[in-house]
């Protein structure tokens, strides 16, 4: 499987849809994904502008240039490109939609926390439904940019999520990849709206039948009526 595919390109950025297992910085002897993607799309340099966890697969924003990485960093900072992610769980979530808050706090080994208080808080809203018996299906909508956010929020509610070496107590070895997947961008940007969807091409449960017809239900996620609490 490719460590990516190009799924659009402006004058100012590509979006990528990246493969679940890739690190987004460049590990021991490997060339960097950044620096891939410039040297096969034949541009000079490209510039991160936000980041996904190495397996979390989906939409990611390349930006052609430091000013527009500077600019579309400012629109993520001030919630004002919305972000959509889908997990799936073989847990029972202790509240099945809402908003989960709360402080980031660092753990051992590299790992987080999320505490109660409300300092700095973590901000993500979600639904979730069981269209497979013993499969939760969650809509996400992180409001801020935490590290590992989603991840942390949904274990925080009982529902870990399958193959999350790091957050999954129990995790199969046979689960073929980390369930969660950044499925949509929308955000204005010259004057124009842009909306950018990818549906996960890996991993066995993604491609379920009820899965996928979940996903067309929810689409466009935008059009969803959010919980606030």
């Amino acid at each position: 499987m490719p460590d990516y595919h190009l799924l659009a390109e402006t004058e100012d950025y590509l979006v990528i849809d990246k493969a679940p297992g890739i690190s987004v910085h460049r590990d021991q002897a490997e060339t960097g994904l950044v620096t891939r993607v410039a040297r096969d799309q034949g541009v000079e340099q490209l510039f991160l502008v936000h980041r996904l966890d190495k397996m979390t697969s989906g939409l990611m924003l390349l930006a052609k240039s430091s000013a527009v990485a500077a600019q579309l960093a400012e629109l993520f900072r001030e919630r004002r490109i919305e972000k959509y992610y889908i997990a799936l769980s073989d847990n029972k979530p202790s509240k099945k939609q809402g908003l989960i808050k709360g402080d980031m706090m660092k753990a051992r080994r590299g790992s987080w926390k999320l505490n109660k208080t409300a300092e700095n808080p973590a901000l993500t809203r979600f639904f979730s439904c069981a269209p497979v018996p013993g499969i939760r299906l969650f809509l996400v909508k992180p409001l801020t940019g935490k590290t590992h956010q989603i991840r942390v929020a949904l274990k925080s509610i009982g529902a870990a999520i399958i193959g999350d070496e790091r957050y999954h107590a129990t995790t199969e070895e046979l689960a073929d990849r980390g369930y969660l997947h950044a499925w949509c961008l929308a955000f204005d940007w010259r004057g124009e709206r842009k909306e950018y969807c990818c549906e996960p091409v890996s991993g066995e449960l993604f491609q379920r039948p009820e899965i996928q017809q979940q996903l067309q239900n929810w689409y466009p996620p935008g059009n969803v009526a959010w919980p606030n609490s």
